[in-house]
């Protein structure tokens, strides 16, 4: 139930074209809908201004499939994440408009086209080839959550020129997430250079004592630059919602001095 349906109902209501009995069963699904296995949040998007997300990895093709209907007839864009590319062939099957991108794991359909809500550009930042997976994951939720994104890839510590050969364009971004594995030390190279929001996303990209992505996570944590926000190991969607409230609140906004 998207915020323009239910005004949609009141104005009928209000206008006598529409019984409030009618108008009570319309709204009956608006706080949940209950599938049995799953507890679908309808009101999420009246409350948050985004919809509920689906996290598909520990899913079944067929959750995911009654999930997307549900969603879809709701009226909302349906967004599914961490999905393994033999999954969405099997829900592509069932659910005809579903788009996956390989890159990002991430499927969608996109029932009413997003409008950019945002004061500026969220650009995705990755230290390394190895950490676009979960970059892809936080551009693409950036883009369908309707921020103008930009991205910025294996630009990480090891090579730092290819950083600063871009610094006009982090300058002009309103927020940046910035995507690490190994070390995790490119979130406070970013924040250090710049007064701009840095959301930072640990990757479990990296060998033995890396850890899964714990080292990366309690470097960034223990940033030595003030102001970067940490989200958890592989969390590009987290990233992602995050940006995009910072984004809509214009506190990174570009100085227009």
């Amino acid at each position: 139930m998207t915020e323009r349906a239910v005004q949609e109902i009141l104005e009928r209501v209000a206008r006598g074209r529409l019984a409030v009995g009618g108008a009570m069963r319309r709204l009956r699904r608006l706080p949940f809908e209950d599938l049995g296995f799953a507890k679908l949040d309808h009101h999420r998007r009246l409350r948050r201004g985004l919809p509920e997300v689906v996290l598909g990895e520990y899913k079944s093709a067929d959750q995911i499939v009654a999930i997307g209907r549900r969603v879809t007839a709701a009226g909302y864009n349906l967004i599914v994440t961490r999905l393994a590319v033999e999954k969405s062939r099997a829900i592509k099957r069932r659910l005809r408009k579903f788009n996956y991108r390989l890159q990002g794991e991430l499927g969608f359909i996109v029932n009413e086209p997003t409008r950019s809500s945002g004061h500026g550009t969220v650009m995705v930042i990755s230290a390394g080839t190895s950490d676009l997976r979960v970059a892809e994951e936080a551009a693409l939720c950036s883009e369908l959550f309707g921020n103008r994104v930009e991205r910025l890839y294996d630009v990480g510590v090891a090579g730092l020129h290819r950083l600063t050969a871009s610094v006009d364009a982090l300058k002009s971004a309103a927020v940046l997430i910035v995507v690490a594995g190994m070390e995790g030390a490119l979130p406070s190279v970013v924040a250090g250079l710049l007064d701009k929001p840095v959301i930072a996303v640990p990757t479990s990209a990296g060998y033995g004592a890396a850890l899964g992505g714990l080292t990366a996570l309690f470097g960034m944590l223990n940033s030595c630059a003030g102001g970067v926000t940490v989200v958890n190991i592989d969390n590009g969607f987290g990233a992602a919602f995050a940006a995009t409230l910072i984004n809509r609140t214009g506190l990174g906004r570009p100085d227009e001095r």
